[in-house]
């Protein structure tokens, strides 16, 4: 019987440079859900930094905005925030073989910590390479609220390999997605979590209409 994961508070070891967040994802366009989950991460796992990791060509995503766009949209949404940042990878599509090097060569020496919601949990199983991936990252989830405690802890025992450490979370991030944020800059009215900065962004460039 597979032993049960447990959930793991951190303590900054002395050998670790520093302890750094990598948040992937569309970000089409970074809303104020975003921000608030990296920030509340940050707390919570004792992060010295945030990258937000924006993907270039996602899987099962179709007509994605350009990904300059998305970074220059993020850059924006993250001025106030020093501890956070943004990287950009060369990878048109992540995966564990190329793109987990690639952020170890970025951050020698640092402990990474994926930051992920509980529904990317759900789907982990299936990643090419993930056992790698759970042996050499640690795991920061933030639950939805309508979860347990218990139904993450479910999802990460059915994970092929003991994860590195688990820290999970009742996220206090807005509940609003991308597609919602589109919708209202097209339709030229406001929704909650649009981020000021993105709405001037997007219409100056004439995105989303």
């Amino acid at each position: 019987m597979k032993n049960e994961v447990k959930t793991t508070s951190f303590k900054k070891p002395s050998q670790v440079k520093n302890r750094i967040g990598i948040y992937s994802g569309t970000f089409d366009p970074v809303h104020a859900g975003h921000i608030a989950f990296a920030l509340q991460a940050a707390q919570m796992a004792r992060l010295d930094k945030v990258v937000f990791a924006p993907e270039r060509s996602p899987q099962d995503k179709h007509h994605v905005t350009h990904f300059a766009h998305r970074v220059a949209m993020i850059r924006r949404a993250i001025r106030p925030y020093r501890q956070l940042d943004v990287l950009e990878l060369e990878d048109k599509t992540f995966s564990v073989l190329r793109t987990l090097p690639r952020l170890e060569r970025a951050f020698p020496g640092s402990q990474l910590i994926f930051l992920c919601g509980s529904d990317v949990v759900a789907h982990m199983a299936s990643w090419a390479h993930v056992e790698g991936f759970l042996t050499r990252v640690e795991l920061c989830i933030g639950r939805r609220h309508s979860e347990t405690n218990q139904h993450v802890k479910q999802a990460v025992n059915r994970l092929p390999v003991v994860p590195l450490a688990v820290i999970q979370f009742e996220s206090y991030a807005a509940t609003v997605s991308s597609s919602q944020v589109r919708a209202a800059i097209r339709e030229q009215r406001g929704v909650r979590g649009l981020l000021a900065s993105v709405r001037t962004y997007a219409q100056r460039e004439w995105l989303y209409l």
